[in-house]
């Protein structure tokens, strides 16, 4: 039986970044991983700049690989409602229509929200993988666990033993290994869907406007579009049955539907797939040795595009807590501060991620198609006793109910008063549901608190979900900004933080690093000086961090703040009671060493 400090199971993005991540502080991992090609069906395509942050600090020469997949803004900035996607748009939202807006965002982060599908971020993510010597990484391989051990199985191959320390459940949402600990998912199923990834190279032509996403109501079909790069797309729709054709033969279906939707223009079909669009979240995050990240640990809609970067959130909040543990002899209780910070983060994101799917309704209603008469035909079916009944015939009448709901959308293709008073009516909602796509308040805004952040200011209250305004308030993201580093090179804050312990930022750090040098180890602190990169900047750079010109802000390695003071460096008393209290067996082997 080999010894492994860690075995991580699933490479998707909550995986491998925590794999990542685990090697910038020397920690061995064996990410085992059940596929053999990244090429996924692509389901996720957001990847918000916190994820970007995050993924830079993983790896600066992933976060370059990233960049350069990454559109230019002004092609994924239209979101259109339609009849097809060659007809005139009954409204849509140009999320660039307020330059203002777009400095204000580029202002809180070196990265934009940015688009890029699975099937083009996960090869980047596996090379990555590839290239780390401390990551063993095993592609076609499956993950067994039986009490403290895991067993690891691949075709041909001798079953291999290990005894890690610890496990990662990052094998998504029909884990396997979340449904031996027997932690289960409660929450609804909100819909089925199913969807394919074909090819379009004529599906829009030169000069016209590309939107990112296009919500198609037409009386053969409705449902969602997403453009990627190079002439893909991803076409989705829900269904109410597996007997139904489109959950048998995916192929079949969409080669039915596709003419209907695109016109004439020549395609080609890459891969179908189906999928349940579900509210759920584990009862548990931890079972033992056992940890849960991303879709294994949480479920949300797409509406929003909370999912996949929720789960690099969660390897963030869960990597420098294994290191330490791993390395710095910290208690293994640190460990459950991992759901204690991250389950409210995850309970606000299902919640808006839910609400963005049912404030669809506002602009469909007027037709009578609401997600929320989806969901409780989804219930309802969910509910019939159907065994013994033929699949044809459930799958005739979900085909029948199907159809009855898209017919009503034949209105939209009358040229009468009513039909453009429809039209209307539906155009006029449209504006109401920008926060499903700008929402740069949760991106930056998540917040921690639990026995680890300062509760002295209380909880860092709930921001707005579209607007983002930085704060130093403990348990928020600390804020970005470019200053100096020791050697007169200009940086982000956020590649200024330490590694390992904590970080005090102040614009005082002579005061406070005496102060500091002079009191007890009980965490290592390093002192970084709010310079601010441009001499103009320097009021505002003190403004933004909110304690003025002699007070401290103390972050630790994920970013997020622990504690804070407007005060002058004699506060650092109170800045190692609370450290002692708090934070006295994160790093005790670090700290005996500093004392020795």
């Amino acid at each position: 039986m080999l010894p492994e400090p860690v075995v991580i199971v699933g490479a998707g993005a909550a995986g491998s970044t925590l794999a990542l991540l685990l090697a910038r502080y020397d920690i061995p991992t064996t990410v085992v991983e059940r596929r053999t090609d990244p090429r996924l069906h692509p389901a996720a395509h957001v990847v918000n700049a916190r994820t970007l942050e995050i993924w830079n600090q993983a790896s600066p020469r992933l976060g370059q690989a990233l960049a350069s997949l990454t559109p230019p803004i002004d092609t994924v900035n239209i979101i259109r409602w339609c009849t097809d996607v060659r007809a005139q748009p009954i409204g849509e939202i140009d999320l660039l229509s307020q330059p203002e807006r777009l400095d204000e965002v580029r202002s809180h982060s070196p990265y934009l929200i940015s688009h890029i599908g699975q099937h083009l971020l996960m090869p980047t993510l596996w090379e990555a993988l590839d290239d780390e010597p401390l990551v063993d990484f095993r592609r076609g391989w499956r993950a067994d666990m039986t009490g403290e051990t895991v067993t690891l199985r691949a075709p041909k191959s001798e079953p291999v033993v290990v005894s890690p320390k610890y496990v990662i459940a990052a094998d998504g949402a029909n884990s396997t290994l979340r449904e031996a600990a027997g932690i289960t998912m409660a929450g609804p199923v909100l819909a089925n869907m199913g969807s394919v990834f074909f090819h379009a190279p004529g599906l829009y032509l030169d000069g016209a406007d590309r939107p990112l996403l296009s919500w198609i109501y037409h009386p053969r079909f409705s449902g969602v579009m997403i453009a990627h790069a190079d002439d893909d797309y991803v076409l989705m729709t829900p269904y109410l049955h597996e007997a139904q054709l489109i959950a048998r033969d995916g192929r079949q279906f969409w080669n039915g539907v596709l003419p209907t939707v695109i016109g004439s223009t020549h395609y080609e079909i890459r891969s179908t797939g189906t999928w349940t669009m579900t509210k759920q979240t584990a009862d548990r995050f931890r079972r033992g040795p056992l940890l849960l990240i991303g879709d294994a640990a949480h479920r949300f809609p797409h509406t929003g595009g909370f999912g996949l970067n929720s789960g690099v959130q969660d390897a963030h909040n869960l990597a420098w807590k294994l290191a330490a543990v791993l390395r710095a002899g910290a208690s293994d209780t640190l460990l459950d501060t991992y759901e204690i910070e991250r389950r409210p983060v995850i309970e606000r994101f299902a919640q808006q991620s839910t609400h963005n799917h049912f404030t669809l309704d506002e602009v469909t209603e007027p037709l009578g198609i609401t997600n929320r008469s989806l969901h409780q035909a989804t219930e309802l079916v969910g509910r019939l006793p159907l065994d013994g009944v033929p699949d044809r015939w459930i799958a005739k009448v979900a085909d029948l109910l199907t159809f009855a709901q898209t017919a009503r959308t034949k209105r939209l293709l009358r040229d009468t008063a009513r039909s453009r008073r429809l039209r209307q009516r539906m155009a006029e909602a449209i504006p109401s549901q920008e926060e499903h796509f700008v929402a740069s308040g949760l991106e930056f805004g998540y917040a921690y608190s639990g026995p680890l952040i300062d509760g002295v200011e209380g909880d860092c209250p709930d921001g707005d979900v579209s607007f983002y305004r930085p704060t130093t308030h403990p348990g928020s993201r600390f804020p970005h900004a470019y200053i100096l580093d020791a050697d007169g090179a200009e940086v982000s804050t956020h590649d200024a933080i330490a590694r390992t312990g904590l970080t005090l930022f102040t614009a005082d750090p002579e005061n406070w690093g005496t102060h500091v040098a002079g009191q007890p180890v009980t965490v290592p602190l390093t002192v970084v000086a709010l310079t601010a990169a441009d001499e103009d900047a320097e009021a505002s750079t003190i403004e933004l961090f909110e304690v003025g010109e002699r007070g401290a802000v103390v972050v630790r390695p994920d970013g997020h703040v622990v504690w804070r003071t407007d005060e002058d460096a004699s506060a650092v008393t109170r800045l190692h009671d609370f450290l002692r209290h708090a934070w006295d067996t994160t790093y005790p082997q670090l700290r005996d060493d500093a004392s020795a």
